[in-house]
C-alpha cells in the first residue's frame, strides 16, 4: 500500500492530475499508519501484520 501510494504520487505530480495525487496521499498516509500500528503490536484486522 506504501509503495502504491508513491507510484500514485510520482504519477499525479508527472502527469498533473490532481485525482491522484490526492488518491497517492491517501494511500501513502493509511499505509504508514497501518505499518506502525503492525509494527508496535497491534492487531490491525484481527492480524499482528497486515500484509
Amino acid at each position: 500500500m506504501i509503495v502504491l501510494g508513491v507510484v500514485l504520487l510520482v504519477i499525479g505530480f508527472l502527469t498533473g492530475i490532481a485525482v491522484l495525487w490526492s488518491i497517492g496521499a491517501l494511500l501513502l498516509v493509511v499505509g504508514l499508519i497501518l505499518w506502525v500500528l503492525g509494527s508496535v503490536g497491534h492487531a490491525v484486522g484481527g492480524r499482528n501484520h497486515y500484509w
